[in-house]
């Protein structure tokens, strides 16, 4: 079996392996999942992939007490199969995929005295380098919000749509959407910067809400506050961060002073964009990911970041 390098931080402690999984960890990462709950529990987590599940969504879909799936969880985290992170007042636990591969590839790492090209199907399991060649990287959605959508979320969604092409999906909604639609000036400088305005709308957030409505990963609120509502809940699974800028609607300044403050905003938001797209998604949890995103929303986070 090739060289790996993997660690995992979980909640109770960290599980690392480097180099060649040895028998020890292979012994306690079998033992995790030879109980029929736990086998289960494994097989939920994987069809719900990277985005994890909340406890309780868990308990309600094994059917089995809070009490109990904690137990179970336990064990399968400090086999290093599972990790978990805190969303507000949840737990969502997600499978740790390369640990789970790891676990299963120690018992084939001597296929057929060394040729595993005699292995058949199952040496197709392992062939890492086949499937990363095939793999495409995962496309996110991307929530911007702001009170009235007319500036500030749709300079994000334009920006985003561009840099982020191929990776990410972006949106824009507001709690009480302008009815005149995008600031004209907002359209006018983003049209001069060469990005296609013309699907730019103003829209509520309860378009992007319901069963119909594609799943977000990312909801990032651009204002202070939303008109003092509470933002709708766009799940479990999502990563929320603020980054509070001006708005243009109540800036009464001169037309210079105008087309000064866009510009900054503009810059501002390319900036915290342009080092989002940039972070490795692949090797961060959500912990991680939620932390660097609170860091965008402050000044000299944009330089450590």
């Amino acid at each position: 079996m090739s060289q790996r390098h993997a660690s995992f931080t979980l909640m109770s402690r960290p599980f690392d392996y480097v180099g060649n999984m040895d028998v020890g960890q292979a012994v306690l990462g079998f033992m995790a999942l030879g109980q029929e709950t736990r086998l289960e529990l494994m097989r939920t987590l994987l069809v719900a992939g990277p985005s994890g599940l909340a406890a309780g969504d868990i308990a309600a879909r094994l059917g089995v007490p809070a009490s109990t799936l904690s137990f179970h969880l336990r064990a399968l985290e400090q086999a290093g199969l599972v990790a978990a992170t805190r969303h507000g007042r949840s737990l969502v636990y997600a499978p740790q995929i390369a640990a789970l591969r790891a676990l299963v590839a120690f018992l084939a790492e001597a296929c057929c005295g060394g040729e595993p090209d005699r292995c058949g199907d199952l040496n197709r399991l392992f062939d890492t380098g086949r499937e990363t060649a095939r793999m495409q990287p995962p496309v996110f959605n991307v929530l911007f919000l702001c009170t009235r959508n007319s500036a500030r979320s749709i300079m994000a969604e334009a920006i985003l749509g561009r840099i982020g092409e191929g990776r990410f999906r972006a949106f824009s909604a507001g709690s009480d959407p302008s009815q005149d639609g995008p600031l004209p000036e907002v359209l006018q400088q983003l049209k001069a910067l060469g990005h296609e305005v013309s699907a730019l709308r103003s829209k509520s957030w309860d378009a992007l809400t319901g069963p119909g409505a594609p799943r977000m990963d990312f909801v990032v609120a651009l204002c202070d506050t939303l008109a003092g509502q509470a933002c709708p809940d766009f799940g479990d699974t999502v990563i929320t961060a603020a980054w509070p800028l001006p708005d243009p609607a109540k800036f009464s300044g001169s037309p210079p002073e105008r087309a000064t403050l866009l510009n900054e905003l503009y810059a501002a938001l390319h900036r915290r964009l342009s080092i989002f797209t940039s972070l490795p998604f692949g090797t961060l949890d959500r912990m991680a990911l939620k932390a660097r995103l609170d860091e965008l929303a402050q000044p000299q986070g944009l330089a450590r970041a």
